[in-house]
This record gives C-alpha cells, sequence and structure tokens, in this order.
C-alpha cells in the first residue's frame, strides 16, 4: 500500500513498515505510548505528529528481539481483532487475558 507493507484487520491497520523497513508502526493505546517511550527511547518512538490521534506508536527493528517483536504484533492485532478470536489464541498460545 502506497509503497509499504501494512497489515489490517477489515479496515483497520494494526501494522505498518516504515520504506526502508527499519521502522514499524503499531497499534498501542495513547494513553500508554508516552510511558512505552519514556522507558525505552532508544527502542520506541512516537508516530509522526499526522498520527498521533491514533493508537499508534513506533519501533526501531534493529533494537527488538524477535520474542519481543512477536509481542507486539500479537498485541497490536488484539486491539483491532474481535475480542472472542484474540481471547481464544491469547488462550491457545498460554497469553493471560490481562497481557490483552
Amino acid at each position: 500500500m502506497r509503497g509499504r507493507v501494512k497489515f489490517r484487520v477489515g479496515r483497520i491497520v494494526f501494522l505498518a513498515a516504515s520504506r526502508d523497513e527499519s521502522l514499524l508502526g503499531f497499534g498501542f493505546p495513547k494513553e500508554e505510548r508516552e510511558a512505552l517511550v519514556a522507558s525505552e527511547p532508544d527502542k520506541f518512538m512516537l508516530p509522526k505528529p499526522a498520527d498521533m490521534r491514533y493508537n499508534w506508536a513506533v519501533v526501531r527493528l534493529d533494537a527488538i528481539d524477535r520474542v519481543e517483536l512477536a509481542e507486539i504484533v500479537f498485541e497490536a492485532w488484539s486491539l483491532v481483532a474481535p475480542k472472542t478470536v484474540a481471547n481464544e489464541v491469547a488462550r491457545q498460545r498460554g497469553f493471560s487475558a490481562d497481557s490483552m
């Protein structure tokens, strides 16, 4: 989509890679993202100003390992997936409902 790789559920995008694939935007609650960025500023960043109105954050892919990336992908997907489906997948994978 416009030269970028994006993942969506229906019309809602929950992941979007930058054109150079160095950054990954992901669905994340607006009210928690400042704390996320403050906790690890070398890893996470705020979205560009035009995306600040959305539930969105950005991670530098060279600063994250596969396990944490998988958690981010799952959490972003679970924000937009039907809750019954997200809860069932979480249960099957051994995630707690509180992590969603």
